[in-house]
């Protein structure tokens, strides 16, 4: 299985969400670090319903502390209650290239 299937798993495991995609994006970054050091989660979910933000990215920094010991260097994460997702219009936000991709 690969890194990006298994953070999905444990996502759908632990949140039970209404949508959730994790996008590898390490071919964006120069770090050097390997195939799997960048993830972009989108998550929406009931169990964000009255948390803060840092709270929210609490919990995901908590669920995968092994993960960002052991390799994975950066996660943006975007993490939103059903009604604030759907505000949005559904939208998936855009990640930048690294400084250092492509110059």
């Amino acid at each position: 299985m690969s890194k990006q299937q298994e953070l999905l798993e444990r996502i759908q495991a632990e949140f039970q969400p209404h949508f959730a995609t994790v996008e590898n994006e390490s071919h964006m970054h120069s770090s050097g670090r390997g195939a799997d050091s960048h993830f972009k989660l989108v998550i929406v979910s009931d169990a964000f319903e009255g948390m803060r933000k840092v709270q929210r990215h609490q919990k995901l920094y908590q669920l995968f502390a092994d993960d960002l010991k052991n390799g994975i260097h950066a996660l943006a994460l975007h993490l939103y209650t059903k009604n604030e997702w759907e505000s949005l219009g559904k939208a998936f936000p855009k990640s930048p290239n690294c400084l250092g991709v492509g110059q």
